[in-house]
């Protein structure tokens, strides 16, 4: 599932980071937090993986 947004593409890169133990998870904030409990490594990866050229930096929620 690629990221909507470079905004969900920097937070899934930041959980994956932590989920790895590369940096701290109390560094984490907001959805960075969330997704770090929340999903896979797996998952995790195929956002932060997700090129940001052209997507939104935010996309709002209805």
């Amino acid at each position: 599932m690629p990221a909507k947004s470079a905004a969900q593409q920097k937070a899934a890169g930041a959980a994956l980071s932590a989920k790895r133990g590369e940096t701290d998870k109390n560094d984490l904030k907001g959805a960075s937090r969330s997704m770090e409990k929340s999903m896979t490594e797996k998952e995790l990866e195929e956002l932060a993986a997700t090129s940001r050229k052209g997507k939104p930096e935010h996309v709002r929620k209805d």
